[in-house]
């Protein structure tokens, strides 16, 4: 298209002559401003076809938003409180931005630190770091833990930002997530890749961020990057292929490195490193494409279509390899799912047994094996929490009959205490309802669990209703009372520090969510599994300016 004449009006009228393939609204802006003696750029609204110009990335140029020859331009001035309430909001918006990133970043060090240490969760599940077989695996110490945890759960969320194209955001999550990996014993981390792809993360943000001002720390990223998945997945990915049985899941991940390291070569004048780069990335690209025959034939095996591309990119193609990939990734969810159901019911029973005195949950498998033994489950579990889950020293307090008697009688005074405080629930509740006080209580006291109460408050049958209601009526067995779901025993009642209903208060749960979230959405796979569309544009792109 090229040069081209512009017609413009409002603030400022005239015809400007302008390079259409080569300016960008802003230079628009800012000539139009020169012509009509305003302040500034910013006090310039531009409006085509009855469209208001944005500047976008700054990169777009007038052709590219639809601006052709002859085209007529409305300038119009932006009042002063326009301008003003502008800035306000713009100002607003970084706030509220910089607010949403701290919470993120605290909420993080919060999960982190209570999933690390083997306290007993708020939640009803745990964080556990796993190895791309689903194993459960212990990295270093508790710092160690904590560090990999916080780091993983920002990385996973930078990485549901970038799928939004969220770029700056993703960019500040990322930066939080380094320097939490930062923590680190350097030699515990040298033995995963979650760094290094981190890393090419970062760079890729740049790149999408258009920034040339990164261009010499993100060749410094991405030479960081390589070594360190080099040295996890071994010299041409030797120790990845064993571990995977022959397949490619990290493909698409040396694609992007590739790509992004034949950008950055460019940049930097080296045009040679810049082919080679850019020729190996193609060449990744070509591979993953996966043949429409190909895809019908799983899909017709009853496979969604997102799955079975999945499989075929990570086995190279190959139907049975991706078909034994397919059922192996269902039997492992289904292991999974097995797996947390089971850590649930541990999670619920260990919080009916309270916390230990330096807050850690009894357990449950010492706990086992003092119940083989013939010792009765709950006070073997009262016995291991008062001594720190020490088997020997919750022996000896057990086959002290001193001892025992103790934790008995404080058993049972804590099932009093629970018992009233259940009751005591259930008549607020009932009252709450309208019903008089008396009444209540007597209903509760005459019936024993709330349910059956409310029947007969209602004027409904109670099957084991043999008289009315009578405040004079003695109380029946108090253990009849039922104080299940929502009574259990706080780490207050049984000593050990603040109680979980503390930090239950605390917690940023909106946060908390949003982080944990992203982490059970995703699998063993999900850092590999990258739609490469964008990539495989870029590398045409360049590749085009190279062979110009």
């Amino acid at each position: 298209m090229g040069a081209g004449k512009l017609r413009i009006g409002g603030a400022w009228s005239g015809v400007l002559e302008v390079e259409l393939d080569e300016w960008t609204v802003a230079t628009l802006r800012e000539e139009v401003a020169k012509k009509s003696g305003l302040v500034g750029p910013h006090c310039i609204n531009l409006i085509c076809a009855g469209r208001v110009l944005r500047d976008g990335d700054g990169t777009e140029k007038l052709s590219q938003l639809g601006v052709k020859n002859n085209a007529k331009i409305l300038a119009s001035k932006v009042s002063t409180d326009q301008e003003g309430n502008s800035l306000k909001e713009e100002f607003l918006a970084e706030e509220e931005r910089s607010k949403r990133l701290s919470r993120l970043k605290a909420a993080a060090t919060s999960l982190a630190s209570r999933h690390a240490d083997g306290s007993l969760p708020v939640e009803d599940f745990n964080l556990e770091l796993e190895n791309q077989s689903g194993e459960k695996v212990q990295l270093g110490d508790e710092t160690d833990q904590r560090a990999i945890m916080m780091g993983l759960m920002l990385h996973a969320n930078a990485k549901t930002l970038i799928k939004r194209q969220q770029y700056k955001d993703a960019l500040e999550v990322l930066t939080m997530g380094e320097e939490a990996f930062s923590l680190c014993d350097p030699k515990v981390i040298e033995m995963v890749d979650n760094v290094s792809i981190l890393q090419i993360d970062m760079v890729w943000c740049y790149f999408m961020l258009h920034d040339i001002s990164w261009l010499s720390v993100a060749g410094i990223r991405l030479a960081k990057a390589r070594e360190g998945i080099e040295r996890a997945h071994g010299k041409e990915s030797s120790r990845m292929r064993v571990l995977q049985g022959g397949r490619y899941p990290e493909l698409a991940l040396y694609l992007r490195l590739q790509l992004l390291e034949g950008v950055v070569a460019y940049h930097s004048g080296q045009l040679q490193k810049s082919k080679e780069a850019l020729a190996a990335a193609q060449a990744k690209y070509t591979q993953l494409q996966v043949p429409d025959e190909t895809l019908s034939l799983l899909m017709s095996m009853g496979y969604k279509a997102r799955d079975a591309k999945r499989a075929l990119r990570m086995s190279n193609q190959d139907v049975g390899s991706a078909v034994d990939f397919l059922v192996e990734e269902k039997a492992k969810k289904e292991r999974k799912r097995e797996e947390d159901r089971r850590r649930q019911q541990d999670i619920l029973e260990q919080k009916k047994y309270g916390m230990t005195p330096l807050r850690k949950p009894v357990d449950l498998q010492k706990l086992n094996e003092l119940v083989s033994i013939g010792f009765e489950k709950e006070l073997a579990a009262e016995a291991l929490r008062r001594n720190e889950n020490d088997t020997q020293r919750a022996l000896d307090d057990l086959t002290n009959p001193e001892t025992n008697s103790v934790i008995q009688i404080e058993i049972e005074s804590r099932k009093r205490k629970r018992l009233r405080q259940a009751a005591s629930a259930a008549s607020e509740e009932l009252v709450s309802m309208g019903f008089p006080r008396a009444i209540v209580d007597a209903a509760l006291l005459r019936f024993g669990t709330q349910e059956q109460a409310l029947n007969h408050l209602l004027g409904q049958p109670n099957t084991n209703a043999a008289a009315d209601v009578n405040p004079s009526i003695p109380p029946l067995n108090m253990s009849s009372l039922d104080a299940g779901q929502g009574v259990g025993t706080s780490s207050e009642e049984v000593g050990g520090g603040p109680s979980t209903q503390k930090e239950v208060e605390d917690r940023d749960a909106e946060m908390e969510d949003e982080l944990t979230g992203e982490l059970l959405k995703g699998d063993a796979y999900s850092d590999y599994d990258i739609d490469v569309t964008l990539e495989g544009e870029a590398i045409n792109e360049y590749l085009a300016k190279l062979a110009g």
